[in-house]
């Protein structure tokens, strides 16, 4: 029976040799076998999780056109509101598809580096903050601090996981391009059904290193099993789901992979409106950290199967693809056999 590995990483700052290396070994095995897996022990306090949400409840209630205000002005520009039916995560993998059903609202670090280098980077672009809900900006800030300490955490747990030395990932990801995106699915009682291959969600790999994902406790995500067939998840409760993105696939030349998910529609059946909410910090590394394959992670046997690109550009092809309805072309495709599963 498929699930999703469930690993406490409580233990991991004070812990012993002992159970580090036990951690680490968990780590290991959820990333080989799965590419999920569900975190307890993360420290997040639950009124933090839930003052996010209520703020984010707050802003998706308002009108369109307020939300719309908030607009990115280019599709590189990975802050404020993406209204719902303006992208199709699908184009990420250069399949075709309609436009997915969520809105979202993105933000980056809120005290970005300041340098002039950085700031000519779209990656550290301002934060797009609604007028009139400075409860969003306090609650959101707050939520992206903590989600990026799990995620830095994850890394070192990552880095004791694969043998390589403590700040291997530490120093590049010391700038990273990290962004957080509210995702808000809501059907309304009497919406029109979905188009034939349309999702909540369409189906991709993340993009960078790791995802920490909050997700309700609602089905929806799917995610593709080492069988090659799309498993259902609903996190426990408490946990943080983790999945990895493409750039640690390449890193470890898919010793470890990036799992493609999706959100599927609710079903047709179910009367009165149907809601689901996530909040997933994208950790995706330095936007100039060159990745290429770790010498560790090739053999006569398993030769190298990425060539070498910066994180940024990677991350700009990806971006774009689902942003603009247009194949992405990136030079990282993680895919490979689970392709059938589009079918």
């Amino acid at each position: 029976m498929f699930t999703v590995p469930m690993i406490d990483i409580s233990a991991w700052a004070d812990g012993d040799e002992t159970v580090r290396a036990h951690i680490a070994s968990s780590v290991d095995r959820a990333c080989s076998d799965v590419g999920f897996m569900q975190i307890v022990g993360h420290g997040i306090d639950q009124g933090l999780i839930t003052e996010m949400l209520d703020a984010a409840d707050e802003f998706f209630a308002r009108p369109s056109e307020e939300k719309r205000k908030v607009v990115p002005t280019s599709p590189e520009l990975d802050r404020g509101y993406a209204p719902m039916g303006t992208e199709s995560l699908s184009y990420s993998l250069g399949v075709e598809a309609p436009a997915d059903l969520f809105e979202a609202f993105n933000i980056g670090p809120d005290r970005a580096p300041a340098d002039p280098v950085h700031a000519a980077q779209p990656w550290f672009a301002p934060n797009n903050w609604p007028e009139g809900l400075p409860r969003l900006r306090s609650a959101l800030v707050a939520y992206f601090e903590v989600a990026a300490g799990v995620a830095h955490r994850m890394t070192d747990v990552f880095a004791a996981a694969l043998g390589l030395a403590p700040d291997f990932f530490a120093c590049r990801t010391d700038h990273s391009t990290d962004t957080m995106r509210v995702n808000n699915y809501l059907r309304q009682p009497g919406g029109e059904d979905p188009l034939p291959g349309q999702q909540r969600m369409g189906a991709h790999t993340d993009y960078g290193i790791l995802t920490v994902l909050y997700a309700d406790q609602v089905p929806g995500l799917e995610i593709v099993g080492p069988d090659g067939a799309w498993h259902g998840v609903v996190p426990a409760d408490g946990a943080l789901l983790v999945n990895l993105g493409d750039l640690i696939s390449e890193w470890t030349n898919d010793r470890w992979r990036s799992t493609m998910h999706r959100v599927v529609p609710p079903p047709r059946h179910v009367d009165g409106p149907s809601r689901r909410r996530s909040v997933a910090f994208f950790h995706d590394g330095n936007y100039d950290a060159l990745v290429e394959v770790l010498p560790t992670c090739v053999s006569d046997d398993r030769p190298a199967r990425y060539a070498p690109v910066l994180a940024g550009d990677h991350l700009r092809n990806k971006l774009l693809g689902p942003r603009t309805l247009s194949l992405s072309t990136s030079t990282i495709d993680t895919v490979g056999d689970r392709a059938s599963a589009l079918g």
